[in-house]
């Protein structure tokens, strides 16, 4: 499954409301940044690549918990194995189905996936003029100026 249908399968696991809080966010900062200096998008760019996704935060969590439960439970009470097999559990539904309930908690607190971050970083990039080069009217499989595109994007 590529990233994009990934993604797709993300945002549709979120409400509505979410969804448009997410948006109107990539906005706002478009208009905050799109007419700053570079130096300044630059940064801001960086700031956004180091950004944790959503997905990241609930593979992080997820494994806390695990190695939590796990431990305590090795070490102590064996009931706390149930907070590893929970967690596991909320994973495998995540793999899944692209859903599980730390996911609402996580879109409500502003997590965004990796591609709505990476949407914003060529959103930035496009405004600081970084495509400018990459030649406007389609192209073709054989003279696509291959090395030009990806500069462009690269840059």
């Amino acid at each position: 499954m590529n990233s994009k249908m990934e993604t797709d399968r993300m945002r549709r696991q979120t409400s509505p409301d979410q969804l448009r809080k997410i948006e109107e966010r990539i906005e706002r900062n478009l208009r905050l940044y799109a007419g700053q200096p570079d130096d300044m998008i630059a940064h801001r760019i960086e700031e956004l690549q180091s950004e944790w996704s959503m997905e990241r935060r609930l593979e992080t969590n997820a494994s806390i918990l695990m190695l939590t439960g796990a431990l305590l439970g090795l070490a102590g009470n064996r009931k706390w194995l149930l907070l590893s097999g929970t967690a596991a559990g909320f994973l495998l539904q995540f793999a899944i189905t692209g859903w599980c309930p730390p996911v609402i908690m996580l879109r409500k607190l502003g997590f965004r996936t990796r591609s709505e971050i990476e949407r914003e970083i060529y959103a930035l990039k496009a405004a600081r003029g970084d495509f400018k080069d990459v030649p406007a009217e389609p192209l073709k499989p054989k003279s696509a100026p291959v090395k030009q595109i990806l500069q462009a994007v690269n840059a």
